[in-house]
């Protein structure tokens, strides 16, 4: 069994490195490959994501409901049970929905990011961004940061307590070197203010979730300094079409859930209160 899946994770690498370099062929830009690609995988799991987004925005609009009806069956949780399935059911929410999605989408998004790191990209730019280069390694290089027998440090090697310390000892290399590393920082800081947004407007109304819309861009953002730009421009060209997809949810829904009829919109009267 375990030789299958690895057989088939093979396949599908194949195939996605096969996808990649055939749209290179049609373009002859490794940029426009990338970004065709993450055209065709976003329409590829649209049907998955709109479940997912849909759902999560109804559970969303429906949370002063479920808070009214936890204050009002407090004591009897049987017809709490009852009463929230039956509001899932009315507006056509399904709790579990929101999750299988991303379990699907998670191993896409594997396979993805292991195809474009093990693509060389040499010296492949797009809009000035280097995709076989991360963040790390174009700083490393636009200082020219190197061991004590004046060797390269390898990539692998390359960390962000190094870099960052080395190239606050070079300021002149890094500012006269803009053009090496800048293009895949703006990259980088997209993609940080993306995540930011998408995270704030699902976040709307929620206290805990909005703790996470501060969390996620930050946590994200150390994670994608050693990434390659190609990786890093699937991530942004990816999250700038779920920002747009969200958007146009969150007005859908938020039509629909206006039609349905509101239930308790008064808050109820405890027995002990009347």
């Amino acid at each position: 069994m375990v030789d299958l899946l690895g057989y088939l994770w093979d396949q599908a690498q194949t195939f996605m490195m096969w996808l990649l370099e055939t749209l290179y062929g049609v373009t002859n830009s490794w940029g426009l490959a990338i970004i065709l690609l993450t055209i065709l995988v976003r329409i590829a799991m649209h049907p998955l994501t709109q479940k997912q987004m849909v759902s999560m925005q109804r559970m969303q609009k429906l949370q002063p409901t479920m808070k009214v009806l936890q204050e009002k069956y407090q004591d009897d949780k049987e017809t709490l049970n009852r009463e929230v399935m039956s509001l899932y059911k009315e507006h056509k929410v399904n709790p579990a929905a929101g999750c299988l999605p991303l379990l699907i989408q998670l191993p896409i998004f594997i396979l993805l990011y292991s195809a474009l790191s093990r693509h060389g990209f040499t010296d492949a730019t797009f809009l000035s961004v280097q995709l076989d280069g991360s963040v790390l390694t174009t700083v490393a290089k636009a200082i020219n940061l190197v061991d004590e027998a004046g060797v390269p440090i390898p990539n692998s090697q390359l960390g962000f307590v190094m870099v960052f310390f080395s190239a606050l000892s070079n300021p002149s290399l890094l500012f006269s070197n803009l053009g090496m590393w800048l293009p895949n920082t703006i990259l980088l800081l997209i993609i940080a203010f993306l995540t930011w947004y998408q995270q704030h407007i699902s976040a709307s109304g929620n206290p805990q979730m909005a703790m996470m819309s501060w969390f996620m861009p930050i946590f994200l953002t150390f994670i994608c300094l050693s990434l390659p730009g190609g990786v890093l421009l699937y991530w942004g060209v990816s999250s700038l079409l779920g920002v747009i997809h969200q958007l146009r949810v969150i007005r859908r829904t938020s039509q629909e859930m206006q039609e349905k009829p509101a239930l308790f919109q008064e808050k109820p009267t405890r027995k002990s209160e009347a």
